[in-house]
């Protein structure tokens, strides 16, 4: 059982946007947008997943609502209770959900197809049935399965971030070459590039709105998440996956499993990736049941042309909470996630209301964009905003200046080596000042 402490912030990306879900097929250039409730096409998606957590339970469904001709046929995970979950939930699903049903879409998962333990993602990717992927595990094992996906040819949903040190993020752009060169499709759970308020909003800031952007910050400031308590018998490994939110290694901590989504708008704001950081951060006495995280990050970083983005996340309980993004600029500021522009609104409240989950509008998108002929990629950007939080934490952990070559190109190598569920070194809270930049 999870446990969570009380907190006024809301403790999932879904619940975050609740009020505010759209629709929007994010094209090549991740502006342009055309609305669509259904992707086309009679090629059927049979669909792998792997992670059956409450996220990939979540990615699952989505993709069952999203375009007709889906069906889910295999499930991995290391948890046996995970999948089995999941699968029973999945099930029920698609008998009882009028969307699913309407869409004449499916849950067939025969024993055979279920895999567990560390090696069970590749049992679902060597499937040779399953031609769409959906990556729902923790961030840490996303550069050993997006190559693996990559590498057999598959339909890739990916969940962000892609990785948690430079040498992961390698990994993932050697493996966007590949799908680049395959035409393999490719989306990523940045959703607001899914979502049309967000798409209209930056579309009329790229367009000129606001002037040429001279400042910007973004804030996920709330109160802390959860853990998971050691389960009777387990090893270090597996009580730390069961509880990955925890550990860097797995998680990269929430700098960059969360705040990554107002930082990936920054980048998509600014067209480009930024400098340099030089950032803050610290881990208050807390309960050691919550890893070795950090309790907030505070991030100077420079974008080209001397624009500075200050960012800011926190998981404090009982303190004042903001999540956002907003863009200052030489003719007028932009309130990105409250789609108003010099203090208007960009987007009326009823479009907002009327539009379709961007959670299911980001799997409608890619199926459309394979089945057209015109595979979206998103898996550059993700990863390039998913480096953005890694160089803000390697700036926070150790107390220094992180320039992007400097992260792109560290020897720091989180997950560890020849992995099993035995044996996991120790790992410590990073200390400023004394933590080595690798």
């Amino acid at each position: 059982m999870s446990e969570q402490r009380k907190q006024t912030a809301p403790p999932t990306r879904r619940d975050f946007l609740a009020t505010a879900a759209a629709t929007g097929t994010a094209l090549a250039a991740g502006l342009s947008w055309v609305p669509s409730v259904h992707a086309a096409g009679s090629d059927t998606m049979k669909v792998g997943l792997i992670g059956c957590g409450g996220r990939g339970s979540g990615a699952a469904h989505n993709v069952l609502s999203s375009a007709p001709n889906v069906e889910i046929i295999a499930l991995a995970d290391v948890f046996k209770d995970k999948l089995e979950g999941a699968r029973k939930n999945l099930q029920n699903i698609a008998k009882n959900d009028e969307k699913v049903k309407s869409l004449g879409n499916s849950v067939n998962i025969p024993d055979d197809n279920c895999h567990v333990g560390l090696d069970a993602y590749q049992h679902v990717i060597n499937n040779k049935d399953v031609n769409y992927v959906i990556l729902a595990t923790p961030p840490g094992f996303r550069p050993v399965h997006i190559p693996a996906v990559v590498a057999a040819g598959k339909t890739l949903f990916t969940e962000k971030p892609v990785g948690t040190d430079g040498t992961g993020i390698r990994k993932v752009l050697e493996a966007y070459e590949e799908a680049k060169n395959k035409g393999l499709g490719i989306v990523a759970g940045t959703q607001r590039r899914h979502q049309l308020p967000y798409l209209e909003t930056l579309k009329q800031v790229h367009d000129g709105a606001i002037g040429d952007i001279l400042a910007a910050r973004c804030y996920w400031n709330q109160g802390i998440l959860w853990k998971r308590d050691r389960r009777p018998g387990s090893s270090d490994v597996e009580y730390q996956i069961h509880n990955w939110y925890g550990f860097p290694w797995v998680c990269g901590d929430h700098i960059v499993e969360q705040h990554v989504h107002n930082l990936d708008v920054m980048c998509w704001a600014l067209k480009a990736h930024p400098e340099k950081a030089r950032g803050m951060g610290f881990r208050t006495p807390r309960d050691p049941g919550y890893g070795v995280i950090f309790d907030f990050f505070s991030i100077d970083y420079t974008w080209p042309n001397d624009v500075h983005v200050i960012s800011q996340c926190r998981q404090i309980s009982d303190c004042v909470n903001e999540v956002g993004e907003h863009l200052k600029g030489t003719k007028g500021d932009c309130h990105v996630n409250a789609y108003q522009i010099n203090g208007k609104g960009v987007v009326s409240r009823e479009r907002q209301r009327s539009a379709v989950d961007p959670y299911v509008q980001e799997h409608t998108d890619l199926i459309e964009s394979v089945r057209s002929g015109k595979p979206l990629n998103e898996l550059k950007q993700v990863a390039e905003s998913t480096l953005t939080a890694i160089m803000g934490r390697m700036s926070a952990y150790t107390g220094k200046k992180v320039t992007w070559q400097q992260a792109l190109n560290s020897k720091e190598d989180l997950m560890p080596h020849n992995l099993t569920l035995e044996a996991l070194p120790e790992w410590q809270v990073a200390i400023p000042g004394k933590t080595p930049l690798i």
